[in-house]
């Protein structure tokens, strides 16, 4: 799928607060190495006191990153759930962007697994790593 496709789902399937997110298809790799990569601006609306982006922001866009990135590896939306996400905060994110990279580990029939990074985008160090598993419904 191409990143204008992706773009146009992040209006038409997902709920109003998360496109508040104003999250921006970055990149959708040719091959499942490379994943989705999505910009999460950071926001007065969306930061803690200091700048920093709040975790909160920080987990939603690693969901709905993973929901592109099942899209790009099926070509189409197949309808899922998420069962698990596992988020891990490596380190405060203030004053710049982050990038949102997510990758199918594995899908199956009714599971896929997956994992995202969410790094600075001026610095490009890593301040959030998540896991995760989907029901494919």
């Amino acid at each position: 799928m191409q990143t204008e496709q992706l773009q146009s789902a992040l209006a038409e399937l997902f709920a109003p607060w998360v496109q508040a997110l104003g999250l921006v298809v970055v990149s959708a790799g040719g091959n499942g190495d490379e994943g989705v990569v999505l910009r999460l601006p950071n926001t007065p609306e969306l930061a803690r006191h200091g700048g920093m982006l709040c975790g909160q922001a920080m987990m939603a866009a690693a969901d709905t990153a993973m929901v592109l990135a099942l899209m790009q590896h099926f070509g189409e939306f197949r309808p899922c759930t998420t069962v698990q996400l596992n988020t891990s905060f490596l380190k405060p994110l203030a004053g710049q962007d982050a990038l949102v990279q997510a990758r199918v580990l594995r899908a199956g029939k009714s599971l896929a697994f997956g994992e995202i990074d969410l790094r600075g985008a001026q610095d490009g160090k890593s301040a959030c790593r998540a896991s995760t598993t989907y029901a494919l419904l």
